[in-house]
């Protein structure tokens, strides 16, 4: 009996990917040691962040960086950063903003629910661009950096921006929008990992701020995530999630290389992002995920999980009415497309994925419009292995053949 078991909950198979909802991605026993050991002594929180931020710059090419609690933690804390800055009074109110910038804009064709964690340091959101023509279901219309200069105002706090392959207007021209009215750019990179490269890549093109997750393609806790770039927004955001108990103000050291104190008033209340705090054993994880995120643990691991992906497809494709694609370097890792010609099959994606779910245990496929309901079933190997992989390819095979 598993420990989920033992509570009442019974596992999953996933292969949907490393979403938040199914568990995010199975860690690696390095950072799971790393974490058992880090529970069983204390340390101050403030040195750990510290020293998690001299890990994160070295990697990142930032300025600084902490550890959060998952990248949500960390659009939230990034946007009350930009608008409290070093403010105590400010970080104060938050998420009260009257009298302060407060605008946040994002391209209309970002804006999703995720927008939620921006409003939850008080933000208000400034969608940006204007249709002008007709597009198809599914597609959006295409927005200029014109588009997003007008959207600016005195009240602009900072520019949000995913910068995924198709994202528009081009990040460069984002940031260029961002350096010449002395505004913040904020990226969500929550699932750009891997690539490594990504690492760096935006932080080396001038970004402010940049958050990632650290329960996907990391591999680290799934409660956490890194917030990296300015040293004056990262200290800001650090002081908003600290626990500022203790001390008073004259006797307070915080370590230097996070916290300027010399530029601040006084000691923060409890900060807007008290309760997205990070757990000591949280910010080791993430840091021993991170030190494993190497090329070369990559493409061991990225070809590897090609293997598996590659067995799945030897036992299904000479099944009728079935198309079977591998994509090598998916998001983050091998995806194997399957797509359904009902009229052979007999059975559509989506009655296929609903018998999946039936299973025991239930297996879990990507489900989003653009495959179910494309007749395309796609399986990410992010946390599978042989056992999994023998499972999956079985329940399918009877399933669509049965």
């Amino acid at each position: 009996m598993s420990i989920y078991e033992h509570f009442g909950v019974k596992p999953i198979i996933n292969a949907a990917g490393p979403a938040t909802r199914y568990g995010g991605a199975l860690m690696e026993k390095s950072a799971l040691e790393a974490m058992d050991e880090a529970a069983k002594f204390p340390v101050r929180l403030d040195e750990l962040q510290a020293a998690a931020s001299k890990v994160i710059a070295k990697v990142t090419h930032a300025e600084a960086g902490i550890v959060t609690c998952g990248a949500a933690a960390a659009l939230t804390l990034g946007t009350a950063a930009c608008m409290a800055g070093l403010d105590v009074a400010k970080m104060n109110q938050l998420p009260d903003t009257s009298g302060m910038r407060n605008e946040v804009i994002i391209p209309w064709n970002q804006v999703s629910g995720y927008v939620h964690c921006i409003r939850a340091a008080g933000a208000r959101i400034v969608g940006v661009g204007i249709p002008n023509f007709v597009v198809p279901p599914h597609e959006v219309h295409i927005i200029s950096k014109q588009n997003i200069e007008s959207g600016i105002t005195a009240n602009t706090a900072a520019i949000t921006y995913r910068p995924q392959p198709r994202s528009h207007p081009a990040l460069e021209e984002v940031i260029e929008i961002g350096k010449k009215h002395n505004i913040p750019v904020m990226l969500d990179a929550a699932g750009l990992l891997p690539p490594r490269e990504n690492l760096h890549k935006f932080i080396n093109m001038g970004a402010d701020l940049v958050c990632f997750s650290g329960g996907k393609g990391l591999r680290g806790p799934q409660a956490s995530g890194i917030l990296c770039g300015r040293r004056d927004l990262i200290a800001s955001a650090a002081l908003q999630t600290l626990d500022m108990a203790g001390e008073p103000f004259e006797e307070w050291h915080p370590p230097a290389s996070l916290i300027p104190k010399d530029k601040l008033s006084d000691k923060p209340a409890q900060g807007v992002g008290r309760g997205m705090k990070a757990a000591k054993e949280a910010i080791i994880g993430l840091l021993v995920a991170l030190e494993n995120f190497t090329e070369e643990k990559l493409a061991g691991d990225v070809e590897y999980r090609q293997q598996l992906l590659r067995k799945m497809q030897a036992k299904l494709e000479n099944i009728a009415g079935l198309k079977i694609t591998l994509l090598g370097k998916a998001s983050p890792y091998p995806l194997l497309e399957i797509k359904v010609d009902k009229k052979i099959t007999g059975k559509s994606a989506l009655e296929i994925a609903q018998k999946l779910l039936q299973s025991d245990p239930s297996i879990y496929v990507r489900n989003d419009y653009r495959y179910l309901h494309n007749d395309l079933i796609a399986l990410d190997s992010t946390d599978m292995n042989e056992e999994i992989v023998s499972t999956v390819s079985q329940r399918l095979y009877d399933i669509i053949t049965g």
